[in-house]
């Protein structure tokens, strides 16, 4: 049985992840900021599992949770650095100072800190695997996100930095770079005045003509995190239904 530590574990992505990872044996972290959600997870997943408050920016946060899912389960083997934010859209010129900086704390260094907190547990463990969770926005430009698309160009230079850094350890480090998923981020508008990403994205000209569905995701991170995948590290996997390739013939 293995510890996987999924941060945004009571968001809509990072649910999905907790629930796959369980289901297949693993004790599951569930690691957020919405007690109320993470605790009724945990109620119904059972044992195998539990909450943790973490916020990604606060580096005595991460020492807290992994210390929790220690005592609790051992050391940690899977890092799901789940946990993310996307900015409303704004000009770059109009972005505020403290919307960039809080984007890139999250996004970014968040991540960061993640990393750090269970290189030393992974190493007891003999090993692991920490997936970063990017975007399909990684791969170009896109106005009005600056903030948002640097900071996941970002989560692909520190996978890669990482990855090799912890190879010695026996630590795999990957990118899960997912188009848009039929998540509460897509469909809640990210402020108040601005819609929902889903009002006004159309999968329609796309080679997979809809939005993703958070499961596809969570059976790649299966995939990654297990031994069929050990050949792989620095790694971007792209789960887009083919949006980076344009519209379809």
């Amino acid at each position: 049985m293995r510890t996987v530590l999924i941060t945004g574990g009571t968001g809509g992505m990072g649910s999905s992840h907790v629930r796959a990872f369980h289901a297949q044996g693993d004790a599951v972290v569930v690691a957020g900021l919405n007690a109320t959600v993470g605790e009724a997870m945990v109620g119904e997943l059972g044992e195998r599992s539990l909450f943790v408050r973490l916020d990604v920016t606060d580096e005595d946060d991460w020492k807290a949770a992994v210390h929790a899912a220690q005592e609790r389960f051992g050391p940690v083997s899977v890092l799901i650095n789940n946990a993310g934010v996307q900015n409303p859209a704004v000009l770059l010129e109009d972005t505020e100072s403290g919307l960039w900086e809080r984007t890139f704390a999250v996004n970014v260094t968040g991540q960061y800190l993640g990393i750090r907190a269970v290189t030393a547990s992974m190493r007891r463990a003999g090993g692991g695997v920490i997936i970063n969770v990017g975007s399909s926005m990684a791969y170009g430009g896109t106005a009005h996100f600056a903030s948002y698309v640097a900071s996941k160009w970002a989560v692909r230079g520190l996978t890669r930095s990482a990855a090799l850094e912890l190879a010695k350890d026996g630590i795999r480090v990957l990118a899960v770079h997912p188009g848009v998923i039929s998540t509460p981020l897509v469909h809640e508008p990210p402020a108040d005045g601005y819609p929902a990403l889903a009002d006004v994205f159309s999968p329609e000209p796309f080679a997979v003509p809809r939005l993703g569905r958070p499961e596809e995701v969570s059976d790649l991170m299966l995939h990654l995190a297990s031994s069929r995948a050990a050949f792989m590290t620095g790694s971007d996997v792209v789960i887009d239904g083919g949006l980076l390739l344009g519209p379809a013939a």
